[in-house]
């Protein structure tokens, strides 16, 4: 699996890091516990097993502000969840995402122009009966920056900058 992800500034980043050590500490699944140097907080604009980006992207439109509009919970298999921060769908945002779509191929429909859920995660895995304790735990009125784009590609493990200039190396 590949993807194109946003990634944030330092204080954007900390923000949610913050939400994954206070799920941790509550004894509850988060990604604070994934620490490979790869894992960090970001918005996935695009992903599949076969996707291939074309020419250059939208990335002269970093950085760019984005705003946090409270929690999402999706499937994640029988009896578990997702637990995600959602992003508000701004005209920048838009742009950009549906200007990266134009020159690339082999990405998921969910991650298409049109039905693309923009959202951080928070928790993976997280049992049906935890996502209200976990929800309690957030800090869901924040701002942030995306300053960077890269590339994650799961099969190699490699992350490659696409664009922007990020603060955080993670």
């Amino acid at each position: 699996m590949r993807s194109i992800e946003l990634v944030f500034d330092d204080s954007t980043d900390s923000l949610v890091r913050a939400d994954w050590t206070r799920l941790e500490a509550a004894g509850l699944p988060s990604l604070a516990a994934h620490t490979s140097p790869s894992n960090s907080p970001h918005i996935t604009l695009a992903a599949g097993v076969d996707l291939q980006a074309g020419g250059e992207g939208p990335w002269q439109a970093l950085p760019i502000d984005i705003a946090f509009s409270g929690a999402v919970v999706f499937p994640a298999g029988t009896g578990k969840y997702v637990l995600a921060r959602s992003v508000l769908l701004t005209a920048p945002l838009l742009d950009l995402h549906r200007h990266l779509h134009q020159g690339l191929s082999g990405a998921l429909p969910l991650t298409l122009p049109g039905a693309w859920t923009p959202h951080v995660t928070i928790a993976r895995r997280l049992p049906g009966h935890q996502p209200g304790a976990a929800m309690d735990l957030l800090d869901l009125r924040i701002e942030g920056r995306c300053t960077a784009a890269r590339l994650w590609d799961s099969s190699t493990k490699a992350v490659t900058l696409l664009g922007g200039l990020p603060e955080r190396q993670t």
